[in-house]
């Protein structure tokens, strides 16, 4: 046996082996934090971009970025809620059989027979919920506090992509359940899909130009709901959805470190109520020295000119901060998981159509427009709509109000009137349409083209439009306009999900209570 002399004293190698398996904790923790614990400002930086998983977030951050009224911690909400359905869906996936022969039964497995197997299932579906409400209500805070601008415009394009794959997430799992419920709504959906056939057929060129059949065979890979719609939606709903939303959500988080991080007021650093003692100058008015280097430029980063008063160490201030938020988040999760099921009605039958067949309730106010013009309401205005949405920081090149609520000309008022305007017009046109019906009860030979170009959804588009227009004038400012268009399509989305929600009926009729829709 040969001693180890190397620290001065006798020790045989036994010896050694069993010390080196005391300190096993002690180095392990110490080759993991290369750095040493986070205690100094130093190390807090270190621990930051020395970490795989935290190095996206910036080593200070800024006092104004803590406020809980900057952001409501909506987008680390959205990311907790994602988590928590990835989790439950990969759980879910040991006994879900994607095919419609046992897709149903897998479905009454999980709930009846396997372990904790409802509470998985409810926490899934009030995940996507949450995960829903919470990304639509973080679009809404960055634009309400016109945080779309330059640096970050390309930023607000990549968000409205993590909007339309989170409703293709929540979408393609509807089908999943293979329930009478699930496969109506898909039914409709597939019908929403083939609407420009409404287009095509008025033009006479569906022969050599069906794009809405292309569209439906797309996504049912069929003419009906079947075997094959069902394998493609899980293919969608487990791996390329998910996939693209993961490619998505590195591309935002890394544009908001390089972007400057969360936009703020130009005077945050005098608002952001900071003591004196801690922030110290970095920058001063003028130099006390010149220099002359040939080639010298200044920087175009967001960075330039920023030093770190008025910031605070990422660690722990606002790691503490999104902890609470994703906690809070999964409490809420477990919570109305706890108080309601995720529903699951009888077996799908193509022969039983399901009355009143409903989507899930954020799609409850595009199947309101669906329900009488489905092309204009399933296609052509949502697209209008997200391609608006999406040129919004390229069109408003203004600067007052960035990182402030409401901020630009109008504010608050010009957001609380445009709230009214758009709630009233929808209420009149709804009820109107609702009540005397439009032009194809009126005039039952007109041609489908007219029908199609000219209905309550279209009109409500054009009232906001021009409402939007006399903004603009009015104040000479695009983004009051901006704001008006927003805010008007908001409560009109709103107020359609509510009627298609609580006072839609057998064969999509308005009824004030179920109590009134007719017994079978």
């Amino acid at each position: 046996m040969k001693a180890d002399f190397s620290d001065g004293s006798f020790r045989p190698a036994l010896q050694r082996f069993f010390d080196n398996v005391k300190a096993l904790p002690a180095r392990f923790v110490a080759s993991a934090a290369r750095n040493g614990l986070p205690a100094s400002d130093r190390t807090r930086s270190t621990f930051v971009f020395g970490n795989v998983f935290l190095h996206i977030h910036p080593v200070r951050v800024h006092r104004w970025s803590l406020r809980w009224t900057t952001t409501l911690g909506l987008g680390v909400a959205s990311m907790a809620a994602f988590l928590v359905t990835l989790a439950t869906g990969v759980l879910l996936m040991f006994y879900y059989k994607p095919y419609p022969d046992a897709a149903y039964q897998s479905m009454q497995d999980i709930l009846f027979v396997v372990p904790s197997g409802r509470l998985i299932r409810n926490l899934h579906r009030w995940a996507a919920n949450v995960m829903v409400v919470t990304v639509f209500l973080h679009m809404a805070r960055v634009f309400y506090t016109a945080s779309y601008r330059s640096p970050r415009e390309f930023n607000w394009v990549v968000g409205i992509g993590l909007f339309a794959v989170t409703l293709g997430l929540a979408f393609t799992g509807y089908l999943l359940p293979w329930d009478q419920l699930a496969y109506w709504a898909i039914t409709i959906g597939a019908n929403i899909a083939q609407s420009p056939r409404e287009v095509t057929d008025a033009l006479g060129i569906t022969s050599f130009f069906d794009i809405g059949g292309l569209q439906k065979l797309l996504l049912l890979g069929s003419d009906t709901v079947g075997e094959e719609a069902l394998i493609r939606f899980y293919l969608f709903h487990v791996m390329l959805l998910p996939l693209g939303l993961a490619c998505l959500l590195a591309v935002h988080f890394w544009r908001i470190r390089k972007d400057g991080g969360l936009a703020r007021p130009a005077d945050a650093d005098s608002r952001a109520d900071c003591p004196a003692e801690d922030t110290y100058p970095v920058f001063t008015e003028v130099p006390a020295k010149t220099y002359h280097l040939a080639a010298l430029v200044r920087g175009r980063s967001p960075a330039v000119g920023r030093g770190p008063e008025a910031t605070l160490p990422s660690m722990p201030h606002l790691f503490y901060a999104e902890a609470a938020v994703f906690m809070l988040t999964v409490l809420a999760c477990l919570f109305l998981s706890l108080l309601s099921d995720a529903p699951l009605k009888e077996l799908a039958n193509p022969l039983v159509p399901e009355n009143p067949a409903k989507a899930p309730w954020y799609f409850l106010g595009l199947r309101e427009r669906v329900s009488s013009w489905a092309f204009m309401g399933g296609v052509g205005i949502p697209a209008v709509v997200l391609l608006g949405l999406a040129l919004i920081p390229y069109l408003d090149r203004e600067t007052a109000g960035t990182g402030e609520w409401f901020g630009g000309p109008g504010g608050r008022r010009l957001v609380a009137k445009a709230a009214c305007v758009g709630t009233s017009s929808v209420l009149v046109l709804e009820a109107a349409a609702i009540r005397f019906g439009w032009i194809r009860e009126w005039f039952p030979h007109v041609p489908q083209l007219v029908v199609t170009l000219l209905n309550p959804g279209t009109l409500l588009a054009l009232v906001y439009g021009a409402y939007s227009t006399w903004l603009v004038k009015r104040y000479d400012s695009t983004r009051a306009g901006a704001l008006g268009l927003f805010t008007c399509f908001l409560c009109g989305f709103a107020v359609l999900t509510v009627i298609g929600t609580f006072f839609r009926g057998p064969n999509w009729n308005f009824y004030w209570s179920p109590a009134h829709w007719p017994v079978h």
